[in-house]
């Protein structure tokens, strides 16, 4: 048996260590006929680590894109705009 308690605005509730479930773990919690079931979420999501790709490109004879390359043309930027720098400095 455990019992709820507060942490921050939520009402949180501990599992005993038993139940074998790691910190951290993605639980999906739902009330169903007037129980409440925790379950884990199916398939963690995986986050992507630079580490394993970082640097892979040294020896591939890939280089970086010259200047003269780059073709991007200048669009006006919203913070370039003098109205938008007066409105933002006169709002308390």
């Amino acid at each position: 048996m455990t019992k709820t308690f507060k942490s921050g605005n939520s009402v949180a509730v501990r599992l005993p260590a038993s139940f074998g479930v790691k910190p951290g773990t993605e639980v999906r919690v739902r009330e169903e006929r007037g129980r409440y079931v925790v379950e884990p979420v199916q398939g963690n999501r995986r986050k992507f680590d630079i580490d394993k790709v970082w640097g892979c490109a040294a020896g591939s004879g890939m280089q970086l894109i010259k200047d003269e390359d780059r073709l991007f043309e200048h669009r006006p930027l919203l913070w370039e705009d003098p109205t938008w720098r007066e409105r933002l400095d006169r709002q308390p």
